[in-house]
């Protein structure tokens, strides 16, 4: 993978990624299978972590985390027409917080209508290296 000289900075899309569920506007992931079929969902409580990763809560213990459990590559869509840019698609790799120091932190700043989903708190924080997005027509790799 190419790599470029400045290092990515996902602090600059904070406002259009966190924001996102507020507008109706969910970031959408997408996984793949075991047999490499791909899944997609939406994910209202994605959210800058920092400069280099993404988050969010998964408490559905659904298709996507039987997919991360296998394979752990990653694309996250964010699109909103009203906001800029209009559209990131971030790619990485995701890896899994069931427990510890940094699960806890980053589990305090999910929205409290995702963290509404996940009462006993049992969910999963996953936390997505980002390394490489791509938004309007310009392409950036960590």
């Amino acid at each position: 993978m190419p790599k470029l000289n400045e290092a990515l900075d996902l602090t600059r899309y904070a406002a259009a990624v966190n924001g996102a569920l507020a507008h109706h506007r969910p970031a959408f992931l997408a996984t793949s299978g075991q047999d490499g079929t791909p899944d997609i969902g939406p994910k209202g409580s994605m959210f800058v972590a920092d400069a280099g990763h993404l988050a969010y809560l998964e408490y559905t213990g659904g298709g996507h985390l039987a997919n991360l459990l296998r394979n752990a590559k990653v694309a996250v869509v964010c699109f909103d027409p009203e906001a800029e840019p209009r559209y990131i698609r971030f790619y990485g790799e995701a890896q899994l917080l069931e427990s510890g120091a940094l699960r806890d932190e980053l589990r305090a700043r999910v929205s409290p209508i995702e963290l509404a989903q996940d009462p006993d708190d049992t969910g999963v924080i996953v936390r997505i290296r980002v390394d490489e997005l791509v938004s309007g027509r310009t392409a950036h790799w960590a």
